[in-house]
């Protein structure tokens, strides 16, 4: 599976799963990420954290470890 951590930046993806349980997950989901949304890599830090995606219309920055968590699949 294929994570938003390994995604380039200036590409589109779409959330096929969101891995974890709990309230890591549950964190994950209330800042918009879900099954489906597609998500744009605007940029990667040199050391690979943060990663700034604009999702639903916002910017956001997600931890390496949280962005290890979502699958994604490149939309052309």
């Amino acid at each position: 599976m294929r994570t938003l951590k390994a995604a380039m930046p200036g590409t589109k993806v779409r959330v096929t799963k969101i891995e974890g349980g709990g309230p890591i997950k549950r964190r994950i989901m209330e800042m918009g990420i879900t099954k489906g949304v597609e998500i744009y890599i605007q940029k990667v830090a040199p050391l690979g954290d943060p990663v700034e995606v604009t999702v639903r219309g916002y910017e956001l920055s997600l931890r390496k470890a949280d962005a290890e968590l979502i699958g994604v699949e490149p939309l052309p």
